[in-house]
């Protein structure tokens, strides 16, 4: 419904495990080296623990892609069986044909010999339980028998068992404790953290096809409390607050409707705060009281002072601005006349008058539709009824880039952007920065432009900017240690350009390059993995391009 409307081929945040979107932080990669481990040479039993929807079934795909060919598995989903259905099921898996109403000697005997000629044949055998904390202490017993089966170095049967972690709990069982020591590698799967949820999150919008970020910080923040770093649970809150995001016309994702879409998927309310409420504006009416009681008594005693004393204080306090100073906030002459005051005298009311127009234009600027229309202007180009920005940027041979950022990212890259900007009372509206001035920046606010500096920026800027840039070039999907020559002195060309240093001649991946890759990924928020992905390659592309305009046509982008 919504795919359009972001850009998306496809539904990023399905529940289905879809392998496609199977992403691995470094947990689940330290999980899968444990398991891999586990099952070498010696065998066993291996244990793979997690709370509900952290990633242990996709930690159990990904060790069966790299199980060697050599290998037999049998797979039980469910294991809320007797030890006589489970030999069965063991037996269907792995195609052992038995007879009617079989009894457990029978199917016993029956997978040792297939066991036994696996291993004669220079096959291995791999178990692997879900679930298995459902499993009854006397069929885990069974499973332990059927290990038995074991030659001089090795385990015959490798069993795998993944389940909560009642599973823990289970396993420290008096009569389990035979079980409990053959178990060779063990790992409890913990949920993603902050950084992994951006990630997390990240990946499969990219594999649904699109490039730029679609929920601000704080909504990942809002992500990542609700759901408490559970992959799955974020999957159903991002689905909601995508309908949700589409059901109102706004991009991007922020914290309002992550919030709203916990309640409705998890009931999830935070009343801690609304509960102290009552208590805060208690405190406030008590301190309020007290101190209109001070400046009452303060008064009387200041009515008493002499003449000579009142009047420099009523000067001073008549010379103090009412609101910003008029050097903050300037308007664009040709579009807006703002009379300059000829008195200081006057001061107040001219700053007055150019707050109430630029308030007014903030006011009346909540459409991101019209500001993409005034970069679009800036390009020479113009929106596409129908279409998203993003999805009319490609139709008119652009790239549509969206960023977290501050201040500073934005003048690195020197691009005009949109904005994403908070009002005093947290209500978002969007800009244009046209172009910049040191340390003001020409800002279009609907057919308005007004000149503002950093202090002002910084304090309305939410974090979230989007630029349109043209690529000179079809980028490479990714460049690391395995990529051709060209690849790589591409790379080398390309970051010595950033850094304004000599490229050097490469005929591999060295050290250097390496390091130079990582402090790039590091001074612009990338994750410092020494590989260059789509977004590394994106952000090395907008300093290289020389198509379009620019913010300042001298500043030094590094």
């Amino acid at each position: 419904m919504y795919k359009a409307f972001y850009g998306l081929n496809d539904n990023p945040f399905s529940i289905a495990p879809n392998p496609h979107y199977m992403f691995l932080s470094d947990r689940h990669r330290e999980a899968l080296a444990h398991l891999t481990y586990g099952l070498g040479e010696t065998g066993g039993f291996v244990l793979l623990t997690g709370e509900v929807g952290t990633g242990k079934t996709t930690v159990s795909r990904c060790l069966l892609q790299q199980i060697p060919d050599n290998t037999d598995t049998a797979f039980i989903l469910n294991p809320s069986l007797t030890e006589l259905e489970l030999l069965a099921t063991l037996c269907d898996e792995l195609e052992i044909s038995y007879g009617e109403n079989p009894t457990l000697k029978q199917l016993t005997d029956l997978i040792s010999m297939y066991l036994l000629n696996n291993h004669k044949n220079g096959r291995n055998t791999v178990l692997i339980i879900d679930e298995a904390q459902h499993l009854r202490s006397e069929v885990l017993e069974q499973l332990r028998l059927l290990t038995n089966l074991e030659t001089n170095t090795k385990k015959l049967l490798q069993v795998i068992l993944i389940g909560q972690p009642e599973l823990q709990q289970l396993l420290k069982r008096q009569d389990l404790r035979q079980l409990a020591q053959r178990i060779t590698a063990r790992y409890h799967l913990l949920p993603l953290n902050r950084e992994e949820i951006a990630l997390y999150v990240l990946h499969r919008l990219q594999v649904a096809g699109r490039h730029e970020p679609l929920f601000t910080r704080k909504a990942i923040a809002a992500l990542h409390k609700h759901s408490g770093g559970i992959p799955r649970l974020t999957n159903l809150l991002c689905e909601r607050a995508l309908m949700a995001g589409y059901g109102q016309g706004k991009v991007p994702i922020d914290h309002k409707m992550v919030n709203q879409a916990a309640i409705e998927v998890l009931g999830d309310i935070d009343e801690s705060n609304e509960k102290r409420w009552p208590f805060v504006a208690a405190a406030a009416l008590v301190l309020a009281f007290g101190l209109s009681f001070y400046l009452f008594n303060r008064t009387a005693i200041d009515e008493n002072l002499s003449a000579t004393t009142a009047l420099p204080q009523a000067q001073a306090q008549a010379q103090q601005p009412v609101d910003e100073p008029i050097t903050t906030i300037t308007a664009n002459k040709p579009l807006i006349q703002v009379q300059q005051p000829q008195a200081p005298a006057q001061s107040t009311p001219a700053v007055n008058a150019e707050q109430q127009i630029l308030r007014q234009a903030m006011l009346q600027s909540n459409s991101i539709d019209n500001a993409f229309a005034g970069l679009f202007g800036l390009w020479d180009k113009q929106p596409i009824i129908g279409l998203s920005a993003c999805q009319a940027a490609q139709q008119q041979n652009l790239a549509c880039y969206q960023q977290q950022g501050n201040w500073n990212s934005i003048m690195r890259l020197n691009y005009p952007a949109v904005v994403y900007l908070q009002d005093a009372q947290a209500n978002v509206f969007y800009g244009v920065i046209v172009e910049r001035q040191v340390d003001q920046i020409l800002l279009q606010l609907g057919e308005q432009q007004f000149w503002v500096n950093k202090d002002w920026f910084d304090r309305h800027f939410s974090g979230t900017f989007e630029i349109l840039w043209q690529p000179d070039s079809i980028l490479p999907r990714e460049i690391g240690q395995a990529s051709s020559v060209a690849e790589l002195q591409w790379l080398e060309n390309s970051l010595a350009i950033v850094s304004q240093r000599r490229a050097r001649l490469l005929t591999q991946f060295d050290s250097e390059l390496e390091q130079q890759l990582m402090q790039f990924q590091r001074q612009h928020g990338l994750k410092p993995d020494g590989i260059a992905g789509n977004q590394t390659l994106i952000q090395l592309n907008l300093y290289l391009s020389q198509q379009g305009s620019r913010l300042s046509a001298s500043e030094e982008r590094r």
